[in-house]
């Protein structure tokens, strides 16, 4: 007796199918799965057997082969626990067979209860991308599936109501509604930070064009601050980019935390004592780390230097490459990681370099100091667009109670921006000013010849690098659609120079 269903498995965000064949045969009883499963998928012997006694049903006292193809494909989760009890059900002749377009997936507890799996999302939908037409999946992964493709859902509480001894998979999905995701906590308005206009002027750049950004300055001087209140300013949720953001969620297993869909952009701030693993990703299955978990939103670090150099180093690939590749002997597993960073930190161990005031005057010597900037190497700095210092407010700056630049006004500077970016007819996955390719750099970003020279005057006086050099051309690029500029104009170089302090050496 044979029986073939098909399941499926992850890697990265994608889903592959898998063709689970049981096959029934005389012999001493036995029940072997091959295929190159992992240890929770050779686990699932146990925990079928016991599902299918315990609801009823007569488990076969013959030789069971469970075969899961392709064979070269590592199988990994306990996803696969239904797709093997129908199969042995339907070969034992206890169950209908089911269409041929079917997958299922969903993990069996021992009385047969059929519990939820992490990565439904991609699941759905490259379910549908593939062909099959109707998925069969646990109940409680329903909210993540519904609405997000043409597939018929026949959602599963516990094995007992296979599909033909329950409603139809129509009546089962329709009973359900689509939860919105709720709402994050507001971010706070930039109103709220007294002074520092020049850096809330930098923010504004940064969410008009995703420019990576360095806030620097001493102890209290609001650069958490500025960081915690971008998302209030970021441009709203592309429909791909949240369908993306959201497998990873998936995948994660994070995703009840933000509800059915993100429809917000992710803020992620770890902390520094993060591994490699936690930033990167990595585990046994692989797991998205925080630069995937970020995918789309903002990657803050606080005190950037104390994070360990080799974990700082790993954020060099996917700022680059917008992805990250996890290897492994059997697989390699891809997480999108396209995210704004933003850093913070002091311009010494103690806080308090440059400072002007005798009472806080700098207390660290000088091997602690390159010892503490030395974490931060030049490749990594090279790939933050802005460097902003954040200085220590005067005391007539903080007696004031009105205070410019709140999130209203740089909402207009950034929709114009936003506006320009997309009427220009740059590619939607490289739409914004800090990843524009090729041609469109070139069309976009032509300097007047005052600036020009000022560039080359920058370029060998400053020691700037190519990336550092296209940087600043593309912060003068998003200055001027800021401003609804059709061509770069010499004050909008000008500014965008002076946020490249450490160029400049102004820490030393």
């Amino acid at each position: 007796m044979f029986a073939k269903v098909y399941s499926c498995c992850l890697q990265g965000i994608k889903a592959v199918p898998i063709e689970v064949e049981v096959d029934i045969s005389n012999g001493l009883p036995a029940f072997s799965i091959v295929g190159l499963p992992d240890s929770a998928v050779r686990e699932a012997l146990e925990r079928v057997r016991a599902a299918v006694k315990n609801c009823g049903y007569q488990f076969p006292m013959s030789r069971v082969t469970v075969n899961m193809a392709p064979a070269d494909v590592r199988k990994e989760g306990t996803g696969f626990d239904l797709a093997i009890a129908a199969g042995l059900l339907i070969a034992s002749g206890q169950l209908p067979p089911v269409e041929q377009k079917t997958m299922i997936v969903g993990e069996l507890s021992l009385d047969g209860l059929v519990r939820p799996i992490p990565g439904m999302l991609s699941v759905t939908d490259d379910a549908a991308r593939q062909g099959f037409e109707k998925l069969i999946l646990p109940e409680a992964n329903l909210h993540e599936a519904i609405g997000l493709s043409e597939l018929s859902l026949q959602p599963l509480t516990h094995l007992k109501e296979w599909p033909g001894s329950t409603a139809s998979s129509t009546d089962a999905t329709a009973a359900h509604s689509h939860q919105s995701a709720p709402s994050d906590p507001s971010a706070g308005d930039y109103a709220d930070i007294r002074g520092q206009k020049r850096a809330k002027r930098a923010m504004a750049i940064a969410a008009a064009g995703m420019h990576n950004t360095l806030l620097i300055g001493p102890p209290g001087t609001g650069k958490t601050m500025l960081a915690t209140r971008l998302p209030g300013i970021l441009p709203p949720f592309e429909a791909h980019e949240s369908l993306d953001t959201t497998k990873i969620y998936s995948v994660a297993n994070l995703l009840h935390q933000r509800g059915n869909r993100l429809h917000t952009r992710p803020f992620r701030s770890p902390h520094h004592t993060i591994s490699a693993a936690g930033m990167i990703g990595g585990g046994t299955p692989p797991k998205p780390g925080e630069v995937s978990l970020a995918h789309g939103g903002v990657l803050f670090l606080d005190e950037m230097p104390e994070f360990p150099r080799t974990v700082l180093e790993l954020l060099r690939q996917p700022l680059e490459d917008n992805q990250v590749t996890i290897s492994r002997a059997r697989a390699a597993y891809t997480y999108p990681s396209r995210f704004l960073l933003v850093a913070a930190m002091n311009p010494c161990p103690c806080g308090y370099a440059g400072a002007d005031s005798e009472t806080r005057a700098c207390r660290c010597s000088a091997s602690r100091l390159e010892q503490y900037r030395g974490k931060l190497s030049g490749p990594l700095l090279d790939r933050i667009d802005l460097h902003v210092e954040v200085p220590r407010l005067k005391p007539e700056e903080i007696k004031e109670p009105a205070v410019p630049l709140s999130n209203t006004d740089m909402l207009a500077w950034i929709a114009t921006a936003h506006q320009t970016q997309r009427t220009r007819g740059q590619n939607p996955a490289e739409q914004w000013n800090s990843r524009m390719q090729g041609r469109e750099f070139a069309a976009a970003c032509t300097l007047p010849q005052e600036a020009e020279e000022m560039l080359q005057a920058a370029y060998e006086s400053l020691g700037l690098s190519m990336r550092a050099h296209s940087r600043i051309i593309r912060i003068a690029r998003t200055i001027a659609d800021m401003e609804g500029r059709e061509a770069i104009q010499f004050e909008h170089f000008a500014e965008a120079l002076q946020f490249r302090c450490l160029d400049r050496d102004l820490l030393d």
